[in-house]
């Protein structure tokens, strides 16, 4: 009700406006005709006729439905809506008046005049309205074309007009707008670019079938203007889905100024998670990295190369990009070569199990800030390679620490993983030893007050996109025809884009660095929203690719793989969150460990590893990580202790 009185209240604004236009015409008409004396006639004779003008040019505005429209989306079709009206208008009165004066006392001529003013005054503050939203009048010059598949638009804003605008402008364009759904109800019974806003989003099923006796085509196609929330973008797949209809989405607002709308692309997964867009200031984090030195281990991984991408936005003095992998980091380094060539950077092969080779790289650029997002992180493989994780994990974070500590790095990110809670898999068993030590090392820096390196870690679930993620395997298995293979109906994860996740990372970064005290051995936690049954987005996958599930494309449950776990957690019991005041960012309190302590752990687990006592390495990570509960080595890999050297 509220939003239909403001509509009404809008409406009726504008009808008064254009009422008084139209006397204000009559008036200038006559003005143009007989100069002053046309002034004094039409006080002293034409009252009557004035009386009879107004009456028609009331009737007819109302009737011919000016009033739907929206002025600051009004077009050429609204230009013609305006002469329509007018001509019909100043026909009535002409009727009118003949039948009841034969128009002795009124100019003929003055209704000619009249006509051109009338339709000047009426356009004219439309006009200037566009000119103040768009600086521009290009929004005026559009004409209807024949558009051959109807489409239904969701959301009833600027995407809207635009699209509307310029596949109008376009005669080959392949899409007839035949109504507008309005996400947020205040349009509904208004009208953009001569296009009806029909509705509601609660009410899609209605609108699909108004649409199509209004124009006598039935929707084809959904098409969102607007981001949608999972929930509503899932429930508008699912109607989509059951009602024959495909679902696609235009391309940004800034893509669309310059004409891309026959370009409409699919809806993809990133889509269906959406979650409100944290607002985020972006000055912290630009004061944070502007012209400091900054290094990134595993720099050409999907954290990574994201990480890189969005620090070189941010004008490094130096920008270092520390890598294993030689095609990973080749790949990574020449994207920035042609996208930020002017950047200076230093691309290395080193890997960060290697301390000698790190230690050189540290002495070499002298880093002031280090995100170190280089991990094992695939749980079947790392629990079938559990040296690996370890060396890699646990031993390289520790490598890098140190050596930030030695070289005196202001600050040091750890990017670390769900996993890590109540670890099921050797990957989370790492992870949280890689947390423990960085952590230990914080609170020691602390305690001693003075300006050491502040060591922070960020905690999130799966990244959308990243290697080894679910969403890469099941785009491949669609084009492969099928089936999508799930472990488990219930299983459930946290999904993040990875664009959102590293711009919460810096933003933790930041807070952490310019709030060390209060932060102090605490773990950062992105806020993931809600949790993800995995069966339902494969579903949803194989609906956006346009097939059934289970029907065309089948889903296929293969168990538990080893040390994979049906649900994923952000906070162990013992890790309190604690709000940030920033949104998307919480803290967990801090589980203190003795740095010296751990330090003789990690040795003990080094020398596990190198002697490949598989037994002893678990055992020891279980009494590091007391809350994981870790398989037992299988008989097809037993200890290599006893082994001749020349075995191992």
């Amino acid at each position: 009700m509220e939003r239909l009185r403001s509509f009404r209240v809008k409406a009726s604004i504008a009808f008064l406006h254009d009422l008084a236009m139209a006397l204000l015409a009559f008036g200038l008409a006559l003005y143009l005709r007989e100069g002053h004396f046309g002034l004094v006639r039409l006080q002293r004779d034409l009252l009557p006729s004035l009386g009879v003008y107004t009456l028609c040019c009331a009737g007819v505005f109302l009737m011919s439905g000016l009033y739907r429209g929206i002025w600051r989306y009004a077009s050429l079709n609204d230009l013609v809506a305006i002469v329509r009206a007018v001509s019909l208008a100043l026909a009535l009165f002409l009727l009118v008046t003949f039948m009841m004066t034969r128009l002795e006392a009124y100019p003929r001529s003055a209704l000619a005049i009249n006509w051109f003013v009338l339709c000047s005054l009426l356009a004219g503050p439309r006009l200037l309205y566009q000119l103040f939203k768009y600086r521009s009048t290009e929004h005026l010059m559009e004409r209807d074309a024949h558009l051959r598949v109807p489409v239904l638009l969701i959301g009833a804003g600027d995407e809207a007009d635009e699209f509307i605008r310029n596949a109008a402008r376009d005669r080959h364009a392949p899409y007839e707008v035949v109504g507008i759904v309005d996400l947020k109800g205040k349009r509904v019974g208004r009208s953009i670019r001569n296009v009806p806003v029909l509705g509601r989003l609660d009410e899609i099923g209605r609108i699909v079938e108004l649409a199509e006796q209004r124009s006598g085509r039935r929707p084809q196609r959904l098409v969102l203007t607007r981001p949608l929330g999972r929930e509503a973008l899932t429930g508008l797949l699912a109607f989509a889905d059951g009602h024959g209809l495909t679902l696609a989405r235009v391309p940004r607002l800034s893509d669309l100024s310059q004409g891309e709308t026959a370009d409409l692309r699919p809806v993809a997964v990133e889509d269906l998670l959406r979650r409100p867009q944290t607002v985020l200031d972006p000055e912290p984090p630009t004061r944070l990295v502007r012209g400091r030195r900054v290094l990134v281990t595993g720099a050409g991984g999907s954290i990574g190369s994201e990480l890189v991408r969005q620090l070189a936005a941010l004008e490094p003095a130096l920008l270092v990009l520390v890598e294993a992998s030689e095609f990973n980091l080749y790949t990574i380094d020449r994207e920035l070569a042609d996208t930020r060539p002017t950047l200076p950077r230093l691309a290395r092969i080193a890997d960060v199990r290697d301390a000698g080779a790190i230690e050189t790289v540290f002495a070499e650029v002298g880093p002031e800030l280090v995100f170190h997002a280089a991990a094992l992180k695939h749980v079947p493989l790392v629990e079938e390679n559990p040296e690996e994780g370890v060396l890699t994990n646990s031993l390289g974070t520790r490598t890098v620490a140190d050596a930030c500590r030695r070289h005196g790095v202001g600050t040091m990110v750890l990017v670390s993983t769900d996993k890590a809670i109540n670890p099921s898999s050797v990957m989370g068993a790492t992870k949280r030893l890689a947390e423990c030590y960085c952590q230990a090392l914080d609170l020691e820096g602390r305690q001693g007050g003075g300006p050491g390196t502040h060591f922070i870690t960020v905690r999130f679930g799966n990244v959308l996109g990243s290697t080894g993620s679910v969403v890469p395997l099941f785009q491949r298995q669609l084009a492969a025809g099928g089936p999508l293979t799930v472990t488990h109906p219930d299983m459930t994860r946290y999904f993040m884009t990875i664009r959102e996740a590293v711009r919460l990372i810096l933003q933790a970064a930041a807070l952490g660095t310019e709030s060390a005290g209060d932060a102090a051995g605490r773990i950062f936690v992105l806020d993931m929203g809600k949790p993800v049954r995995i069966v339902e987005l494969a579903e949803q996958m194989i609906r956006l690719a346009g097939k059934k599930p289970y029907e065309e494309v089948g889903i296929v449950f293969t168990g538990l793989r080893p040390g994979e776990k049906l649900f994923e957690e952000l906070f162990h019991d013992a890790e309190p969150p604690v709000p940030t005041g920033q949104p998307g960012l919480l803290l967990a309190a801090p589980r203190t460990a003795d740095p010296a302590l751990l330090a003789r752990a990690l040795d003990e687990l080094a020398d596990a590893v190198r002697k490949r006592q598989r037994g002893t390495l678990i055992e020891l990570l279980q009494r590091l990580v007391p809350e994981a509960t870790l398989a037992t080595p299988t008989a097809a890999r037993p200890d290599a202790g006893s082994k001749p050297a020349a075995a191992q």
